[in-house]
C-alpha cells in the first residue's frame, strides 16, 4: 500500500512538472513575437472589414464635428488577388523513387483526389490563403487522421485560426519539418473537458478554482460575481483579498496543445535490395512491425532519431502526454510574404498609405464644409428680427432670408473663405496610388482600366500585375508540397488495411461519368497484394489548373479555335467541352453514328458479313485479272508461232510492235493481278485482327470483371473482420485524451 501511495505521488509530481514546463514554454512563444503579431493582426483583420479610425480619433472628431471617412481601397485589392487564388486550383500527383511503381503512383493519385473532394480541399486553401494575405502573413492548415467516421481512420484537412497557433520562437524556415515544436492554444469549458478527456481531468479543473491555484490571470478565468465592493478577479489584488476570496468556480480554461520533437530510439524498415528505409509509425506495436516486414520481405533496424511527442496541458493539469501517432507535425504553414523567419501579409504595408488616404479625404471634407459657412461680418444694430447668435446658427441654411434694419444693409457681409489648399487633393490622389504599387494590384486587374484601353494593351498589364504578386503564390505552391507530402505521410501510415474508395471522375467516356471503385492493399489468394500503397518511396508533384467552370470554358473556346484552323477533333469531344445537359450522353450517340463508338454485336455480325462479301468480290476480282493475264499470254505465244510460218519470221517491223503492244498489256494485267492480291491480303488480315481483337477484348472483359467481383468479396470480408477487431480494440484499449480524437 505504501508503495502504490508513494508511485502515485511519482506520478503526480511527474505531471506537475511536465505542466510547468509546458507553461513556461507557452509563456516564452507567446511572448516572443506572438503577441506582437496578434496586435498586427487584429489591425489588419479590421482594416479589411473597414474598421480603419481608432476608437480615441473617431470621438474627438465626433465632438468637433469632422467628418471621419473611410475609403476602403485595401477590401477591392486584397479581394483581386483572392480572387487570382480561386481560379488557380491545384491538382496533386505522385511520381515513383525508390521502391515504387508506376502503378502504384496512379492509385496514390487517384486516392489523394478523392481526399481532397471528401475535406472540400479548395475551399480550406482558399481560407488558409485569405488568412495568409490578410492577417499578417500566417494561415495554417491541419492535416491529421480522424476516427469518428471511421474506425480505421479518414485523413481530414482543415483551416486553423491562426491566431491560435504558436510558432517556435527559435524557428526561421518556411519547412514545418525543421521546427522544434509548434504550439495550439484554445478557450475550453470544463464541460468540453470532461466531455474530451474524462471526469478525472474535469475534477481537477475544479480544484484551481477552489485552491485559487493558477499559473496567471491568462491561464484560468472564473466566473466574476458582483458584490458591494466591486470585487474583480486581477493581479493586482493584495493578499488580503486573496486570503478572503471563497471558493471559485472556474468558467474556462486555456488548454495548450504542444507537438515537439524528441530524439529517441525508433525501428525502421530496411529494404535489402535498395538500401532504403522508412520510420515504423509510433503506433505499431511489436507484433505488427514483425508481421508487416514478413509480409514485405524488408527488414528492421533500430536508431536514434527525432520523434514528435504530444503534450496537451490546462493550467495545472495534464490532458495528454505521449508520443504523437504521426511522423511529422500535423500544421502546415502559409506565408503570403516570408523573410528569414519574419513573415508579413499583403495588409501590413498598405495600412500606412490607407490611413493618409482616409485622413486627407476627411480633412478635404471638412474644408469644404467649413467654405460653405465660413462666417458673418454684423455691424451692431443692423439684423431686425434675429441676434447674432440667430445668424451663426442659421447663416449656412438654404434659402435663408435676413431682414436688415433701414440704411443699415452696409453692416452686414459674409466673410470671403480661403479656397482649399490644392496639395490636399493632390497628397489624397498620390495616397490611392501609393496602395496600388505596394500591393502590385493596378487598374487592370481591378476591371478599373477605361475602355479606350485596347484588349492586347489590357491584357499585358494584366500579366505585370500577376508577376508583382507571383511571391505570395509562390510561397502557397511551396504549402501545397508540403500539404501533398503530409498526405502520402498520412495514407502510407495509417492506410494499411484492405479499404475501397469511390473515385468521382469526369473523364471524355459517358461511363467515367459514374463514380469508380479503387481497391487498396487487396491480397489475392495466391498471397501478393494489389495496390499496396504502404511500401515506397514517392515524389509530390503539383499541377495548377483554372478552377473547373473557367477551364471548361477555355477548353471549349480552344477546340473550337482548332478546329476552325483545321484540326480534325472529333465531334463528340467537341461536345463533351460543352455546358449542355446529358452531353456525355449525346457525345455517346455521336460516336455511334459515326462508326467511333463500341459496336454491339449485331453491329459486329454485320460488318463481319460485309468484310466476307468484299472479300468475295475480291476473290472474283482477282481471278478475272488471271484470266486476262493468261489469255494475253496465250494471244502472244499464237501470234508467235504465225510469225515464225510467215515470211519474214518474228524479226519482222510489224511483229516486232505487234509483241511490244502485247507485252504492255500483259505486264499492265500483271500489275493490276498483283495489286488485287494485295488488296485481298490486305483485308484478310484486317478481318483477323478484328475478329482476334474482339474476341481478346471479350475475354479481357469477362476476366476483368470475375477478378474484381471476387477483389469486392475478399475486400469485404477483410474489411469487416478488420472493423471487428478495431472496434474491439478500440472499447478496450484507445484512451482518452487521444490528439486524434480532439477535435
Amino acid at each position: 500500500m505504501h508503495k502504490d501511495t508513494k508511485r502515485d505521488q511519482k506520478t503526480i509530481d511527474g505531471e506537475a512538472k511536465t505542466a510547468e514546463v509546458q507553461w513556461h514554454r507557452y509563456e516564452r512563444a507567446r511572448d516572443h513575437g506572438h503577441n506582437e503579431y496578434l496586435e498586427m493582426a487584429d489591425k489588419c483583420n479590421n482594416f479589411y472589414i473597414g474598421d480603419q479610425w481608432e476608437k480615441a480619433d473617431a470621438q474627438v472628431l465626433a465632438a468637433q464635428k469632422r467628418p471621419a471617412l473611410t475609403i476602403n481601397m485595401i477590401l477591392s485589392t486584397v479581394n483581386a488577388v483572392l480572387g487570382e487564388q480561386t481560379a488557380r486550383r491545384v491538382e496533386f500527383k505522385y511520381k515513383p523513387r525508390n521502391g515504387g511503381t508506376e502503378d502504384t503512383a496512379s492509385v496514390l493519385t487517384k486516392l489523394c483526389s478523392a481526399i481532397k473532394d471528401a475535406n472540400h480541399y479548395d475551399w480550406v486553401e482558399s481560407e488558409v490563403f485569405a488568412d495568409g494575405i490578410i492577417q499578417h502573413g500566417r494561415g495554417f492548415f491541419d492535416i491529421r487522421v480522424d476516427f469518428d467516421d471511421n474506425m480505421v481512420g479518414d485523413v481530414v484537412i482543415r483551416s486553423d485560426d491562426p491566431r491560435e497557433i504558436l510558432l517556435d520562437p527559435d524557428a526561421k524556415e518556411y519547412d514545418p519539418n525543421t521546427w522544434r515544436e509548434v504550439f495550439e492554444t484554445r478557450w475550453m469549458s470544463v464541460d468540453e473537458i470532461e466531455q474530451i478527456y474524462g471526469v478525472e481531468k474535469a475534477e481537477q479543473i475544479k480544484n484551481i478554482g477552489i485552491n485559487s491555484n493558477r499559473f496567471s490571470a491568462d491561464s484560468v478565468q472564473y466566473n466574476e460575481e458582483t458584490t458591494f465592493g466591486d470585487a474583480r478577479d486581477s493581479e493586482e489584488q493584495s493578499s488580503w483579498a486573496r486570503s478572503m476570496e471563497e471558493e471559485k468556480s472556474v468558467r474556462q480554461v486555456r488548454v495548450v496543445e504542444r507537438q515537439h520533437v524528441r530524439y529517441e530510439p525508433c525501428y525502421r524498415f530496411v529494404d535489402p535490395e535498395t538500401g532504403d528505409t522508412k520510420k515504423v509509425p509510433n503506433t505499431w506495436d511489436t507484433e505488427k512491425m514483425e508481421e508487416f516486414a514478413y509480409r514485405t520481405g524488408v527488414q528492421l533496424i533500430q536508431k536514434v532519431e527525432k520523434k514528435v511527442r504530444w503534450t496537451t496541458t490546462a493550467d495545472r493539469i495534464v490532458l495528454h502526454d505521449d508520443w504523437s501517432p504521426y511522423e511529422t507535425f500535423t500544421k502546415i504553414p502559409f506565408f503570403s510574404y516570408f523573410r528569414r523567419g519574419k513573415p508579413f501579409g499583403l495588409v501590413t504595408n498598405l495600412i500606412s498609405p490607407q490611413e493618409q488616404l482616409n485622413k486627407l479625404s476627411s480633412q478635404e471634407l471638412h474644408i469644404l464644409n467649413t467654405t460653405a459657412n465660413s462666417g458673418w461680418i454684423v455691424e451692431a444694430g443692423t439684423l431686425n428680427g434675429m441676434t447674432a447668435d440667430d445668424l451663426r446658427d442659421q447663416g449656412a441654411e438654404t434659402g435663408l432670408v435676413i431682414e436688415t434694419n433701414p440704411g443699415r444693409i452696409g453692416g452686414l457681409s459674409k466673410i470671403e473663405p480661403n479656397r482649399p489648399p490644392s496639395g490636399i487633393e493632390r497628397a489624397a490622389i498620390k495616397s490611392a496610388q501609393f496602395i496600388n504599387i505596394i500591393s502590385g494590384i493596378n487598374e487592370a486587374m481591378l476591371g478599373m482600366e477605361s475602355s479606350e484601353v485596347s484588349g492586347v494593351a489590357l491584357q499585358q498589364q494584366t500579366m505585370r500585375g500577376q508577376v508583382q504578386i507571383a511571391v505570395p503564390f509562390d510561397n502557397l505552391q511551396r504549402s501545397r508540397y508540403f500539404v501533398g507530402r503530409k498526405i502520402l505521410e498520412l495514407v502510407q501510415q495509417f492506410y494499411t488495411e484492405p479499404r475501397v474508395f469511390a473515385i468521382a471522375t469526369e473523364g471524355m467516356d459517358f461511363k467515367d461519368e459514374k463514380d469508380q471503385q479503387l481497391g487498396i492493399n487487396i491480397q489475392e489468394a495466391t498471397g501478393e497484394i494489389i495496390n499496396d500503397i504502404t511500401v515506397g518511396k514517392y515524389e509530390v508533384v503539383l499541377s495548377t489548373m483554372p478552377a473547373k467552370d473557367s477551364f471548361d470554358d477555355s477548353q471549349f473556346a480552344e477546340a473550337l479555335s482548332l478546329r476552325q484552323v483545321g484540326v480534325a477533333i472529333p465531334d463528340d469531344r467537341i461536345v463533351e467541352y460543352s455546358h449542355l445537359a446529358k452531353k456525355f450522353e449525346l457525345s455517346e450517340e455521336i460516336r455511334q453514328l459515326t462508326g467511333r463508338g463500341e459496336m454491339s454485336e449485331q453491329q459486329m455480325q454485320q460488318a463481319q458479313f460485309e468484310m466476307e462479301m468484299q472479300a468475295r468480290m475480291m476473290a472474283a476480282e482477282t481471278a478475272k485479272a488471271e484470266a486476262e493475264v493468261m489469255k494475253l499470254e496465250a494471244e502472244t505465244m499464237k501470234i508467235a508461232a504465225e510469225a515464225a510460218m510467215q515470211e519474214g519470221g518474228v524479226d519482222s517491223p510489224e511483229f516486232e510492235m505487234r509483241r511490244e503492244e502485247i507485252e504492255a498489256d500483259l505486264a499492265k494485267a500483271r500489275e493490276q493481278l498483283q495489286l488485287r492480291r494485295d488488296l485481298a491480303s490486305l483485308s484478310a488480315r484486317s478481318r483477323f485482327d478484328q475478329t482476334a481483337l474482339s474476341t481478346k477484348g471479350k475475354i479481357i472483359q469477362d476476366r476483368a470483371s470475375q477478378q474484381e467481383k471476387r477483389r469486392t468479396e475478399l475486400v469485404k470480408g477483410d474489411m469487416t473482420r478488420q472493423m471487428e477487431r478495431e472496434r474491439a480494440a478500440y472499447q478496450t484499449q484507445q484512451p482518452r485524451g487521444n490528439p486524434q480524437n480532439e477535435r
